[in-house]
């Protein structure tokens, strides 16, 4: 049996690495040269573009100030009627029992406290955490009733926004919430909220 010799075995490590690098290089360019022709296809070949009508079912949003509100009313007595039937069972029937969150509560005595204390941080309520009715309004409708969500009517809103409010002692008994008299309404902790463009 022959020993291959000190020089012949550094010539081929010498090639082997060579032909391994060179494998490499092709590879990547034949992967290069592949990604450039699928890169950005001009269609994907499915799908169609959304029409206005579309567009407009799902553009719901409200804004602090108000834009966005759709048409509509309702009063604190129609309020109350609809939190009985679609709202009582997961928030009590004052909106002060739960079992989930509790909606109804005046400003903390402490002030604006929620980072100082855990216990605190359990009692954020419409009337000492929500800085804009108007948010009332864009989360109820989007979100509630939790079993439903999005099948309240925009007056069926107002009348459950004008209760909460109500409740939670910001507005009287007798006013209408609309989409001019809503964003007028001053909440208790807006002065604790930055305003302003972001």
């Amino acid at each position: 049996m022959r020993l291959i010799n000190k020089k012949t075995m550094n010539k081929l490590s010498y090639i082997l690495i060579l032909g391994f690098f060179a494998i490499v290089v092709i590879l990547f360019a034949s992967f290069q040269n592949r990604a450039s022709k699928y890169d950005k296809p001009e269609r994907f070949g499915f799908g169609k573009s959304a029409t206005e009508a579309q567009i407009a079912a799902i553009d719901i949003d409200v804004r602090p100030d108000g834009q966005g509100l759709p048409d509509g009313q309702g009063t604190v007595s129609e309020g109350a009627a609809i939190y009985k039937v679609k709202c009582a069972v997961c928030h009590g029937a004052t909106g002060r029992e739960g079992p989930q969150d509790v909606l109804v509560g005046g400003p903390l005595e402490s002030g604006f406290a929620f980072g100082e204390s855990v216990e605190l941080s359990r009692k954020k309520t419409i009337g000492n955490y929500w800085p804009y009715a108007s948010t009332l309004y864009d989360y109820t409708y989007r979100a509630m009733p939790q079993n439903l969500p999005g099948s309240l009517k925009p007056d069926e809103v107002y009348g459950l926004v004008a209760f909460l409010l109500h409740e939670n002692g910001i507005i009287e008994e007798d006013m209408v919430m609309n989409q001019t008299s809503l964003p007028q309404v001053e909440m208790p902790a807006e002065r604790y909220f930055i305003g302003g463009e972001k």
